[in-house]
């Protein structure tokens, strides 16, 4: 009888039949909707309108804290609260505010009481929206995105109904387009939409160092003011979906303000234990760009609690790596700094029955299923006892663990806070034998350093709710974590146990080896840390994973270096051509600009004599169809000298190879003008030029079913091409490591580490945009 009772109210409030009952199977939600239907009838005394029950389910649905039903239902039975932004506003305000009492006042200024939208300004506000759309509207018609002009229209008038809102749309939409005509109800290609996204996706641009942009499309930063919408603001950590509050957080939330003064604060993370690759090149991006673009501070904390694959390297080459990149971060730290803490806070975590010490072996724990401990009950005073004698060294490794009780997102059970590692620390030496996992560290030293937003890769989603229950359950102040998808690339490993296989097996020569995509790398192959930026920008900061094609980066390198790197001249395969008739009895200094489209960035001089040097693949005996570089009857000019050659003789070995030409040349304004101009040197230095391509043959030689010989199988074996006795012109003779230019007709190139006095060596880092071969 009470069950039909309840289904007649119910389905008295708007629901339908089948939702009532829905709801009567949900036990709590089916009581407070008949506590919270029955107030309202009482105050309304009499039926209650579809509206007003929508509005009553979605309270009961969605409050949390019981205490305020009472208090919410008089707000929606007096009509004050009508509409659902203003219902959305006063759940908010009451999860908030859990403190008694509540300020009414204020309560109803943050929830819109009493505030009047008139259809006159729903109308004024919708017609600028279509105002601001309408170039695209007239193109698109009903196939732009209504729902745009809507949410336009609602961020103006945040207590409108969105019904009202809705038919002002439509009804507006049609008087400027008219009927649907029958292209209107075709259904969008997928393809249209797909190139959509891709143009999106490719506004953002060209961030250069520091985070500066370079141009008018959207940089990073302008992305991540942005994304700061989406963000909690400093000290409003509560507002976040899924943010636990507890009768502690406001005060703590409130002393997080008095020491941060309302700065966003965020922190780089990185385990030491190898070289940074691509992939963090957004993480550091995002870190430091968003503490940036907010006037905030960014950490750079080494999570240093596995001593046995750290190195000194590694600390020092991610150091280099950020800098490079163009942010200095506002102090560097170690979890290792906070060991004393963790250990202390760990104590207490034993002490309110919250975590214990467990016996089970490693492989006993792997999994998400495993059974519950055998030991979870234990004594808190036993824990304790059994936790000191791990810190003094009385179990062997893997004897004794210490682990949190609670279960995680992707049901692993009471992850492990401390195990025991005989290792010494780089900075602790020999003091502490045992050391905490990330699970228990992580949020504690983000909480430490009252950090404001924890970014982390998506990876990291599942341990959430560790990091707010660990927080919570030691009383500290809590950090908001938000997870955002990694950045990967196509033919391309970055892990650093298959990066380190690569290394053993001779594949690469180390972690910097240019075909490799770790930092290190990517700078020795003369990648600018302005390039790496702007494509970080352009993958922009996305929930979802993003696997990227190589070439999108090497079109940012491109772009950086067209305008950074001076020009030269450098000959790969040469082929020796003497000028009989030159027209001085010496060499002459040939003035060559720096950058050809913009000579106020200045010369450089070269010799040009008698003899030069040219690439072999521009001259050929018998030249197919379209070939219009140096033929017999077919002159070619040479680049900035003002004179054309022509041939007249070839001069081949015992073996009829060609080993030089002879030629004549004239000024290029006293005839024809050539089909073609090229490269050359004279007086060349010798250097070497390694030229690289993929290191692996498919898009992802991780993949089994792509490559079911593993990465190892899929390598390139014609990824690296060295060319021992390249010529380039003399401008070049003091260049440093890591200088850049272009040399012309042929790429971009860096000079590498290992050029030493007497002998220069240069990376490819990319080829030019055309093709190499096209004149």
């Amino acid at each position: 009888m009470a069950a039909l009772d309840s289904l007649s109210l119910f389905t008295g409030l708007g629901l339908s039949e089948q939702k009532a009952r829905e709801t009567l199977k949900n036990t709590a939600l089916s009581a407070q909707l008949r506590e919270a239907a029955t107030q309202a009838q009482q105050t309304l005394g009499s039926t209650i309108d579809k509206a007003t029950g929508t509005l009553l389910y979605g309270l009961a649905s969605r409050l949390r804290d019981t205490r305020r039903l009472s208090f919410l239902v008089s707000y929606i039975a007096s009509k004050k609260i009508h509409t659902e932004p203003q219902l959305s506003a006063a759940l908010e305000y009451v999860r908030s505010h859990p403190l008694d009492p509540i300020d009414t006042v204020d309560f109803e200024q943050e929830c819109g009481v009493g505030v009047i939208v008139t259809p006159e300004q729903i109308e004024e506000a919708v017609e600028a929206a279509i105002n601001r759309h309408r170039p695209q509207l007239l193109v698109e018609r009903y196939h732009f995105n209504m729902g745009l002009l809507m949410g336009e229209a609602r961020a103006v008038l945040k207590w409108a109904d969105g019904k009202m809102i809705k038919n002002e749309v439509d009804m507006q939409v049609l008087h400027l387009l008219g009927p649907k005509l029958e292209a209107d109800l075709e259904k969008k290609p997928k393809v249209a939409k797909a190139r959509l996204e891709e143009t999106d996706r490719r506004t953002a641009k060209d961030v250069m160092e520091n985070g500066e942009t370079a141009d008018q499309t959207l940089s990073l930063m302008e992305q991540l003011r942005g994304e700061a919408l989406k963000f909690h603001k400093p000290g409003e950590n509560y507002k976040t979906p899924g943010y636990v509050v507890t009768p502690h957080t406001m005060n703590l939330l409130k002393q997080h303000l008095e020491i941060t003064g309302g700065q966003v604060r965020t922190r780089f993370p990185p385990e030491p234990n190898g070289i940074l690759h691509i992939g963090h090149a957004k993480a550091i991006n995002f870190n430091f760009g968003y503490a940036k673009a907010n006037n905030g501070i960014c950490f750079l904390r080494f999570d240093d609690t596995n001593p046995e694959k750290e190195e000194a390297k590694f600390f020092s080459a991610i150091c280099d790596m950020v800098a490079w990149l163009g942010y200095t971060p506002y102090k560097v730290t170690y979890a290792s700094d906070y060991f004393d803490q963790l250990y202390a806070w760990a104590v207490e975590l034993i002490r309110r029955g919250l975590a214990y010490v467990c016996h089970q072996r490693v492989e006993e724990l792997k999994g998400h299923n495993t059974l519950p401990s055998p030991w979870r009950d234990r004594p808190t005073e036993e824990s304790l006892l059994l936790f000191e004698a791990m810190r003094k060294g009385k179990f062997s490794e893997g004897e004794a663990t210490l682990r949190m009780k609670l279960v995680m997102e992707d049901g692993k059970m009471d992850p492990v806070a401390y195990r025991v590692k005989y290792i010494p620390h780089h900075r602790t030496g020999d003091k502490w034998c045992i050391y905490p996992t990330y699970d228990y560290t992580h949020c504690l030293c983000d909480s430490i350093e009252h950090i404001t937003h924890s970014l982390c890769t998506k990876e990291f989603q599942a341990r959430r709710s560790s990091y707010f229950w660990l927080c919570n359950a030691l009383d500290i102040y809590c950090p908001v974590q938000w997870e955002y998808g990694r950045l990967n690339l196509h033919y391309a490993v970055v892990s650093k146990r298959k990066i380190l296989q690569l290394v053993a097996t001779g594949a690469v020569r180390d972690w910097d080896d240019p075909r490799l995509f770790t930092l290190t790398a990517l700078r020795r192959r003369g990648f600018p840390p302005e390039a790496i930026n702007s494509f970080c920008a352009r993958v922009g900061v996305t929930v979802a994973q993003t696997t990227m094609e190589p070439h999108l980066l090497e079109a940012c390198v491109r772009d950086v270096l067209n305008d950074t790197a001076p020009r030269a001249m450098a000959v790969l395969e040469s082929l020796r051509v003497i000028i009989t008739n030159f027209p001085a009895a010496k060499s002459l200094d040939i003035q060559v600009p720096n950058f050809p489209a913009d000579e106020t960035k200045g010369f450089h001089q070269v010799p040009f004599a008698p003899i030069v040097f040219i690439e072999r693949t521009d001259f050929k005996e018998e030249p197919e169809p379209g070939f219009k570089r140096l033929a017999w009857g077919q002159p070619v000019g040479l680049r900035h000298t003002g004179y054309v050659i022509e041939l007249q003789h070839v001069v081949k070995g015992p073996s009829g190879s060609v080993e030089s030409l002879e030629v004549t040349c004239r000024r290029a304004d006293a005839g024809e003008k050539p089909k073609a101009f090229i490269h050359w040197v004279s007086q060349p230095l010798m250097c070497e030029v390694r030229l690289y391509e993929r290191l692996f043959q498919h898009k992802n030689p991780e993949d089994p079913t792509e490559v079911p010989g593993g990465f190892l199988s899929d390598l390139n074996l014609a990824s690296l091409h060295v060319v021992e006795a390249a010529l380039v012109d003399c401008s070049v003779a003091l260049a440093k490591p890591f200088d850049k230019f272009q040399f012309e007709r042929l790429g971009y190139f860096s000079v590498d580490p290992d050029s030493h006095q007497g002998k220069l060596v240069f990376n490819r880092t990319v080829t030019l945009k055309e093709d190499p071969g096209k004149v």
